[in-house]
């Protein structure tokens, strides 16, 4: 199928600015305005609507009463569970605010002006946005046209341009493509002695293709590799704020200073608690996703609509004309969906709701498609 400038200038408080201009800029983006319906279906984030597991909720209905406190002592057993569900050890683990935290973390921790950061393009924005934040350079190398990144280019850019920190969201967003496990694996072997693989795996508890594979094997063998995971979509905590990265101890201890926020009870215990259920948790949510998603397949073939192959909890459609029309239209007939991501312009991203909220968005789409 189809398929800030910088604060580099300032220190202290810019600093923090900087690590937090993306974060602000992508709820602007997200940010619906007029008189809504009362009734909208919010498909524009790719948060999970089931929400928060049982098991979260009544973790955080519990801790609730006692959350006056920091419960700083409690942050040892949090990452005891994180390294115990990746079968690593807590000094491979680094948690905070939601994934996001981590991967400016990793930014910040290895990019230098002389030395660049190497992104897929187009991809999730945070990294490369607080890299030209903190003032240093991003080389962009665009996706093949089967939507994978091309890993050859990501080497020779590494090496040509001297690139420290190569980042890779598999599954990709905006996208919804995977990069498969055997070019992963090519990647890992063909960097630069000193380049460090940056892997985003938000989405990958959604893949069903066999080609979709973790990278946390590279960190349990000890590689120069960092793999981000996040509570806010298999698990539908995106407004808890829980997320963590993987990798060898050196490299926890260079991104640890990076890290701005202290996690709040209330996120390590709901966390832990879904942690605890993942073994049924995780494939009873895939499999719920992927029945939407195959509906949603199905109704766009039928009508010959181009989409991207999606492995993740969103997909994009090739609407045939540039995708702001269905952006700003859609919203007031009841439906939010995704912002634009150039160069895809005639792309609309979707993220896949609830059956019902799906059978609204494709009435609402159709209208404005037909229009």
């Amino acid at each position: 199928m189809i398929t800030r400038r910088g604060f580099a200038a300032r220190i202290g408080a810019a600093m923090a600015v900087g690590r937090m201009l993306p974060e602000m800029a992508y709820a602007q983006r997200a940010m619906i305005h007029g008189n809504l319906p009362k009734d909208m279906v919010w498909l524009n984030a790719n948060e999970n609507p089931l929400g928060p597991p049982k098991p979260s909720l009544a973790a955080m209905a519990e801790v609730l009463p006692s959350s006056g406190r920091y419960h700083y002592q409690q942050t040892g057993e949090f990452y005891a569970a994180l390294a115990h569900s990746e079968h690593l050890q807590a000094e491979n683990i680094l948690a905070g605010s939601g994934s996001s935290e981590m991967l400016h973390a990793a930014v910040h921790a290895f990019t230098a002006p002389d030395r660049p950061l190497i992104a897929i393009y187009p991809t999730y924005e945070g990294p490369p946005e607080v890299t030209r934040a903190i003032g240093r350079q991003v080389i962009q190398v665009p996706l093949l046209p089967n939507y994978a990144a091309d890993v050859h280019k990501l080497a020779e850019a590494a090496r040509g341009q001297r690139g420290s920190l190569v980042y890779l969201c598999n599954p990709n967003n905006p996208t919804a493509s995977i990069t498969p496990k055997s070019e992963i694996a090519w990647l890992v072997e063909n960097l630069p002695s000193e380049a460090i693989l940056l892997i985003d795996e938000a989405y990958i508890h959604f893949g069903e293709s066999p080609e979709l594979e973790s990278a946390m094997s590279y960190v349990r063998q000890g590689k120069n590799v960092v793999v981000a995971r996040t509570f806010s979509k298999i698990y539908g905590m995106a407004g808890v704020r829980a997320g963590f990265v993987c990798a060898r101890p050196d490299l926890i201890k260079r991104m640890e200073p990076y890290r701005t926020n202290v996690l709040s009870v209330i996120a390590m215990r709901a966390s832990m608690a879904a942690l605890a259920e993942s073994g049924t948790l995780v494939p009873e949510r895939r499999a719920v996703n992927a029945g939407v998603r195959r509906e949603m397949n199905g109704w766009l073939r039928e009508r010959r609509l181009p989409f991207i192959e999606s492995q993740a909890n969103f997909m994009m459609i090739d609407v045939g004309r540039n995708a702001r029309e269905f952006i700003t239209k859609m919203p007031s007939m009841g439906v939010a969906v995704g912002r634009p991501f150039p160069p895809l312009d005639n792309m609309l991203r979707v993220t896949l709701g609830t059956e019902q909220e799906m059978q609204k968005f494709r009435e609402v789409f159709w209208r404005v498609y037909k229009a």
